[in-house]
This record gives structure tokens, C-alpha cells and sequence, in this order.
């Protein structure tokens, strides 16, 4: 017999099973075409890098005699060691920052810096569509938190307007992402710089799907603006165009000792292991040869993709609105027993009504796959359309 919490936990599973939302875990079909994840120039599946990561993996495991496995605590106990230093200091040149410091993962990165900087007298302002770690991390913050209009910066500059005629002496961040991860639109970043300067506010920039294919070498939409110098922080993830996994807050060395010292999530969390280190090392080099040219096909698809569904996204990132959880979902299906491998966004990860497929491209998707996807889709919505006028 269920005790009390138990029974408010099914209760809650039940909810979400009778609204068509409820998550689970599910194995991709290794034979379908991939338009669902993030690895938009190739690099997770690239056998050439892969084979670079083990070979200096082998090379630097030797190097440190108290070299194991995992990395056996947090950084400022038993788990840093010279070579966070040297690919924190490559990072830092890489995407034209004073200092680095890495983190496990974007989420993590995310929640470190926003619950930890500002004090119960200070406001963030985020764009509406912010990614859930950002959220999380605002919420673990002492300070007030609200949303503007997303895109918006006339919004964002009434809000910061009323914030400084409250208390001209609070510090406002100013949080936003550079390509939103489920619209694929981008932000007005020259514009949102333009506004932050104006007030003294402070820009975050979360560059998560804008790393590795904006920008010298993937360093970002951020420097391909030549904006680094104008943005307080900005964080870099690693698990989506560089293939691998990890992420890293760029900023000043002000900002950066800060976080060693005041930021929790940071402080009290073993240290990533050498072979991520390692992956992340070697990934970057290895966009530094191979970037343009895998981008260069990855906008050709792009291009078509856009051409023959008349999108308005530039990115990799395509959406097909389909309203209503259960209509999406069968969508995702059919197009998945027809041997593509997407992905239905819903309610709630998604406001209601604003349910979408969440189409990725790729710089090795063929032009046949993408023209025979789009015919497949169109198929499909007709399908579901017909069905809904039957009903």
C-alpha cells in the first residue's frame, strides 16, 4: 500500500498521462535519419576525433601520477590538476575571454553563476524563453526575478526603466540566450548590448546553440558581433555542435574567482574527470581545421530546408507548429515508423498551444533525406488533418 506522498506522486503521473504529457525514456532507432539531435556539424559521430580523444586520452592519463578514472573530488579538494588550467586558459583565448572556468555541463554552468552572484537587493530580467537551468538558477538566487517579452528590448528597456526609478543603486542582469534552443530564433544582441549600456546593466548570454558554428572557428554569435568585450558573462556548452560534453562560463578574472569562491554548485561538486577534459581539448581543436567547411554544408541544408518549407529560421533549429500534445505526438510517430527520427516538443516544456516538432539539421544530412523528410511531414500533417475533420 502506498503511503501519502507516494499516492501525490501517481496522482501527478496520472495527470500528465490523461493531458498526453508524460516524459519517458526512449532508445533512438540507430537506422533512422537523425533530425532530432543536437550534434549539428557531426562531431559526436566523427571516427576521426573520436580516435584523436583516445589517443591523447592515453597520452595525458600517463602524465599525471595520481591520475584515476574519475577525478575523486571537487577542484578545490583532490580533482584539479594542470590540465583544467591549460584547457581553461585555450578556452579563454578560444572564445576571446579574459578567463574561463569549466563545468560539467551547461546546466550546471548555468545554475553556478546565477545563484550565486547577486544579492536580495539586486533584479534579473530574463527573456520569457530563457532555458529551464536558467530559470533554475534565478529561482536559487536571493534576488528578484522577472521575465520581459521575449525578443523584446523595447519590453526589457521599461522594465529596467522601472527597476532604476525604484532603486537607481541595484545591480540588474540582463539574461538571454543567442539562439533559442526551441524556437531557433536568434536574439538582438547588438540591441540588447545598446540597452545594457545605457543603464549599467549586466548581460548574460547563454551561447549553448550557437557554439561551434557561429563565429572564427565556433567561438560563438557573441564575438562573430565583436560584442565579448560588452557581455559580463557568457557560457559555451560543449554537448551540442562540439559533439562531446561540458561547458564553460567566460568572463573576467574578477567574475571567475568569484565563482571559486562564492559559488556553491561549484564549489561542492567533484571535478569532471581528465577524459572529459580531453574530449572537450581535442574538439576544439579539431574546429579549428575542420569548421568551415562543415558549416558551409550545414547552411546549404539549412538553405534548402528553409526553401522548401518556407521557414523563417536561419539556424538548425526548424520548427512545425502542431497544436495539442496528442496531435504532435502522432505526428513524431508516423514520422518515425517512416524512418526519420524526430522528436514531439510539448505542454509543458512548451506553453499550451504552442506544441511543435522540433526539427535539427545537420551538416551530413543528404539533400534526398531532407526533401524526402519534408514530403514525408506534409503527408503526415494531411493525414492528421483529415482525421481531425472526421472527428
Amino acid at each position: 500500500m502506498k503511503n501519502i506522498l507516494e499516492q501525490h506522486l501517481q496522482n501527478q503521473i496520472n495527470k500528465r498521462k490523461e493531458e498526453n504529457n508524460l516524459r519517458f525514456l526512449a532508445s533512438s532507432n540507430p537506422n533512422n535519419i537523425d533530425f532530432f539531435s543536437n550534434d549539428y556539424l557531426g562531431l559526436a559521430r566523427n571516427e576521426e576525433l573520436q580516435q584523436q580523444i583516445l589517443e591523447e586520452y592515453k597520452i595525458q592519463a600517463h602524465r599525471f601520477n595520481t591520475c584515476r578514472i574519475g577525478s575523486t573530488g571537487s577542484r578545490l579538494l583532490s580533482g584539479h590538476n594542470e590540465y583544467f588550467e591549460e584547457l581553461e586558459a585555450e578556452l579563454a583565448h578560444f572564445f576571446k575571454a579574459e578567463k574561463a572556468l569549466f563545468f560539467g555541463s551547461g546546466y550546471h554552468a548555468n545554475v553556478a553563476l546565477l545563484s550565486s552572484i547577486l544579492t536580495r537587493n539586486d533584479i534579473i530580467l530574463y527573456d520569457s524563453l530563457v532555458h529551464a537551468s536558467l530559470k533554475e538558477g534565478y529561482r536559487l538566487s536571493p534576488a528578484k526575478h522577472f521575465s520581459f517579452k521575449h525578443n523584446d528590448v523595447g519590453d526589457l528597456e521599461k522594465k529596467i526603466i522601472r527597476v532604476k526609478n525604484s532603486n537607481e543603486h541595484q545591480n540588474i542582469l540582463v539574461v538571454v540566450e543567442s539562439i533559442y534552443s526551441m524556437d531557433g530564433d536568434i536574439a538582438p544582441l547588438q540591441k540588447l548590448v545598446e540597452v545594457c549600456e545605457k543603464y549599467d546593466a549586466n548581460l548574460v548570454v547563454d551561447e549553448a546553440h550557437s557554439t561551434g558554428i557561429f563565429g572564427e572557428n565556433g567561438n560563438g554569435l557573441v564575438t562573430e558581433l565583436g560584442l565579448e568585450k560588452q557581455i559580463f558573462a557568457r557560457i559555451h556548452t560543449f554537448g551540442k555542435a562540439f559533439g562531446v560534453q561540458g561547458a564553460a562560463i567566460l568572463g573576467s578574472e574578477t567574475l571567475i574567482n568569484y565563482l571559486i569562491n562564492f559559488s556553491l554548485p561549484f564549489i561542492y561538486t567533484t571535478a569532471p574527470p581528465l577524459f572529459q577534459l580531453v574530449s572537450v581539448k581535442k574538439a576544439m581543436g579539431f574546429l579549428k581545421i575542420h569548421q568551415k567547411e562543415l558549416v558551409e554544408k550545414l547552411n546549404e541544408n539549412i538553405k534548402l530546408f528553409v526553401f522548401q518549407s518556407e521557414s523563417g529560421s536561419i539556424t538548425p533549429i526548424q520548427i512545425i507548429p502542431i497544436a495539442g500534445n496528442e496531435n504532435c505526438q502522432k505526428a513524431a510517430l508516423q514520422l518515425q515508423k517512416e524512418g526519420f527520427e524526430v522528436r514531439a516538443i510539448k505542454s509543458p516544456t512548451v506553453r499550451k498551444g504552442d506544441e511543435r516538432l522540433r526539427i535539427c539539421l545537420h551538416s551530413f544530412n543528404t539533400e534526398s533525406e531532407i526533401l524526402s523528410f519534408l514530403e514525408t511531414l506534409n503527408q503526415a500533417e494531411k493525414k492528421l488533418l483529415q482525421n481531425s475533420k472526421e472527428l
